[in-house]
């Protein structure tokens, strides 16, 4: 599996948002156990430790937790519990920056939901082909 690894960020960090990403996808879901700390290392060319570090992070917030002798597995509402730590996260830091780039541009609610109108549409287009 191919991945490019981001130098702005730690790569436990990384691992973390991936875990997260596939969490709310719903590629991970609650209950499903996470792949093995050694597998995860070797997949990604990584030291055992930071993918340990990375799992560690989200068993301190609550997302996984450790079943002695079995692994790690995805807690129960942990896929609500992210939306809303995301979704606020993104109102606080993405958000301001889209909106002054809205006004920068000069675009209206109209081309906004049109925009997302037509992408939408050509998605499900791409699905339909399948």
């Amino acid at each position: 599996m191919d991945f490019e690894w981001n130098d702005s960020q730690p790569i436990y960090r990384q691992l973390r948002d991936r875990v997260v990403a596939m969490m709310l996808d719903g590629v991970l879901r609650e209950g499903d156990p996470l792949p093995s700390v050694r597998t995860v290392a070797a997949e990604y060319r990584v030291n055992p430790l930071t993918v340990l570090k990375a799992y560690q992070q989200l068993v301190d917030e609550e997302l996984v937790e450790t079943r002695r002798g079995r692994g790690m597995y995805i807690n129960a509402g942990a896929r609500t519990l992210l939306l809303r730590g995301e979704r606020q996260k993104f109102l606080d830091e993405e958000w301001p920056r889209i909106c002054a780039t809205i006004q920068r541009l000069g675009l209206k609610a109209e081309d906004l939901l049109d925009a997302a109108s037509a992408k939408s549409a050509k998605l499900d287009s791409r699905k339909k082909e399948r």
